[in-house]
């Protein structure tokens, strides 16, 4: 039995699996920020779900934001933690061997391995509380020199666009994530989703604001077939609940732009991109997989 543990800006969700990806049991609860918290609702997680399973766990995964250089967190702004390792820390608890990663890795090799391990170059596009990209090379995840490979919503797709990350104008992140549309709305208590309701409803605001979603979505699309070869783009985090909206809006900008660049089109973005479509939760079975892999 493995266990995986997905910890997310909101909620924590943990997983223990079986050799063939079959999950044998589940947990979720609400995420603790800061280390106390963070290590506190790990430890409980992992009791949760190897209590209700049984047997013997033979390792732990942990998927968390922020860049992770040996197990140590750093720059997990949504989570209170600036520098932490919390590798360690659950190491000190178990018996099992553990490994943490990024989250978004983690949730790229789930996507990878639930859709058969049939590609060569799949990269993972989170649209969630914050925006980024999982990578997987010949079905391993590729972290990147210091840990920070697919960290695309730091990139600026426009010097006038909205200023959310860190003060950098028209980043991804700040465009197509749910901090992003919320931070543009500027509405205090207002969520996402009321965002896109009042786009519905017919205001000119939010349908813009609905519409740079579309055009940061599809920005990060490009960036990753350009950089990174990618053969298979799944796309999932809670922007991807627009579903046929967001696939039309970014169709949108993938046909103008191959009607401009030869280049562009030969990319086929459309047909290379997908919603993630499975209900199983596979951030915290990639995480689970990925604490399998030692050395």
């Amino acid at each position: 039995m493995r266990v995986g543990i997905d910890i997310g800006g909101t909620k924590i969700e943990a997983v223990s699996i079986d050799d063939e990806l079959n999950v044998l049991a589940t947990f979720r609860q609400p995420v603790r920020t800061g280390p106390t918290g963070i290590t506190a609702g790990t430890l409980e997680a992992i009791d949760a779900v190897s209590r209700d399973a049984g047997g013997r766990i033979e390792s732990i995964g942990v998927g968390v934001p922020g860049t992770i250089r040996r197990g140590v967190i750093h720059h997990a702004r949504n989570l209170a933690i600036e520098s932490y390792d919390l590798e360690a820390a659950i190491t000190a608890e178990t018996d099992a061997p553990v490994r943490v990663s990024n989250d978004v890795n983690a949730a790229a090799l789930g996507a990878w391995a639930l859709r058969g391990g049939a590609s060569t170059s799949l990269a993972y596009l989170n649209l969630g509380t914050g925006m980024a990209a999982g990578l997987v090379l010949d079905g391993r995840a590729w972290e990147g020199g210091r840990g920070m490979a697919g960290e695309i919503g730091y990139i600026s797709a426009d010097p006038n666009g909205p200023t959310h990350v860190e003060g950098l104008a028209g980043t991804l992140e700040g465009y197509a994530s749910g901090s992003g549309v919320v931070g543009q709305w500027g509405v205090e208590g207002a969520s996402a989703v009321d965002v896109f309701d009042a786009a519905d409803a017919g205001d000119a605001r939010a349908i813009a604001i609905r519409d740079g979603v579309y055009f940061g979505a599809a920005s990060a699309v490009r960036v990753l077939a350009l950089t990174f070869g990618a053969d298979t783009i799944v796309i999932g985090g809670g922007l991807a609940g627009l579903g046929r909206s967001l696939c039309e809006g970014m169709a949108e900008h993938f046909d103008a732009w191959s009607r401009t660049s030869p280049l562009i089109a030969s990319l086929q973005l459309d047909a290379i991109t997908h919603l993630l479509d499975d209900e199983r939760p596979t951030h915290a079975i990639g995480a689970a997989i990925m604490g399998g892999h030692h050395g």
